[in-house]
């Protein structure tokens, strides 16, 4: 049995190993580098990139979402709206770090913050 084929747009879309930072060393120079917007729940940390797109890190801390069930999801909320958003960003590495409990929080709420972070570095 053959895979599917992957069209050309679905590929261009995909939240592939080139737009992720991954070394501890990617992660250190963006927070070296200083600059910040906070939201409601996160922070985004961002520094301008060598490489030919922007690539995201996430950091959700235990101690923040306790359930892992609840840190996936706000893993997954902050990948698709960088997915989606990816192609109208800058080259920066962006860091995008849960800095406040969302025990009532909504996932629009959630998904609208990062959204509105996002949205602040098109300027």
């Amino acid at each position: 049995m053959t895979e599917p084929a992957c069209t050309e747009a679905a590929g261009r879309n995909r939240f592939s190993t080139e737009f992720r930072l991954r070394k501890t060393d990617e992660y250190s120079s963006v927070f070296a580098f200083r600059r910040a917007f906070r939201g409601r729940y996160f922070t985004l940390h961002y520094r301008p990139a060598d490489g030919s797109s922007a690539r995201l890190g996430l950091i959700v801390a235990k101690k923040l979402a306790r359930r892992a069930v609840q840190r996936n999801l706000l893993k997954r909320l902050a990948r698709e709206a960088f997915r989606l958003r990816r192609a109208s960003l800058p080259n920066i590495d962006l860091i995008v770090r849960l800095t406040a409990t969302p025990r009532h929080a909504s996932r629009r709420e959630l998904r609208d913050d990062i959204e509105q972070l996002l949205g602040r570095l098109g300027r």
